[in-house]
């Protein structure tokens, strides 16, 4: 195990606290912007120009990366895979899956309607699906970031390193970055929307994995180790 030297770590802890704060600053600059500021010209120019594209293949993507986000689906696979991970033992992550995909729902929820920005509507933009709620922030790309997110994390430092790892890595996080093009290609939210929801959603996720590890040394002391067959099939070559 590599032991990392006191100003490694000092170094490591005020650039995450500086990107902390700044993220946390920018994102109140924003919803400041957004509340006060009817629309952004800035917005329309960039969904105009990804739904430029023009390809059967691009729009297919688009409407499955955003898919899972919608209602039944999210509370299925929230659940489903909260049930996978307590099956195998890791009981702790279990209930901080299910937290975080609860405080992204209803943290979203709370800032939509504080300041109730309409969507975009079909006068301007191209609008696959019309949704009656508020706008800003995502709420699918603040559920992708913290609940994928957190599962991007448990993959990250509890698997082996391996192919099956890499490419579920790799999984998360496509869904994850693309989740944001594809809801401004659906013309369902703006870039603002988009980009509000991936640093309050990164916010979120900060907390949670600090809360998750945390727990680790409170709650958990006697959690049972997963199987010895089940933790070969997280970690085989």
């Amino acid at each position: 195990m590599t032991i990392t030297s006191p100003p490694t770590r000092w170094y490591r802890t005020v650039l995450f606290r500086a990107a902390l704060f700044l993220a946390i600053g920018v994102f109140a600059m924003l919803t400041f912007l957004v509340e006060t500021t009817p629309s952004f010209l800035v917005d329309l120019q960039i969904t105009l120009a990804i739904q430029s594209i023009d390809s059967p293949f691009f729009e297919g993507l688009m409407r499955l990366i955003s898919w899972p986000g919608f209602l039944p689906q999210s509370i299925i696979i929230t659940l489903l895979t909260a049930f996978i991970l307590y099956m195998y033992g890791l009981h702790r992550e279990s209930v901080t899956s299910l937290l975080a995909a609860l405080f992204s729902g209803v943290t979203n929820e709370l800032v939509k309607n504080i300041i109730q920005r309409p969507r975009p509507t079909g006068d301007l933009v191209d609008v696959f699906a019309v949704l009656k709620s508020y706008s800003f922030p995502s709420g699918h790309v603040m559920f992708y970031v913290s609940f994928f997110g957190f599962l991007w994390y448990l993959a990250y430092t509890l698997l082996k390193r391996s192919w099956k790892r890499s490419l579920l890595l790799g999984f998360l996080g496509g869904f994850i970055l693309l989740v944001g093009v594809s809801r401004i290609y659906l013309g369902q939210h703006w870039a603002s929307d988009v980009l509000g929801a991936y640093l309050l959603g990164g916010l979120i996720l900060v907390g949670i994995i600090l809360f998750y590890q945390w727990g680790k040394k409170r709650f958990f002391l006697r959690q049972p180790v997963a199987p010895h067959d089940s933790t070969a099939r997280f970690s085989d070559d």
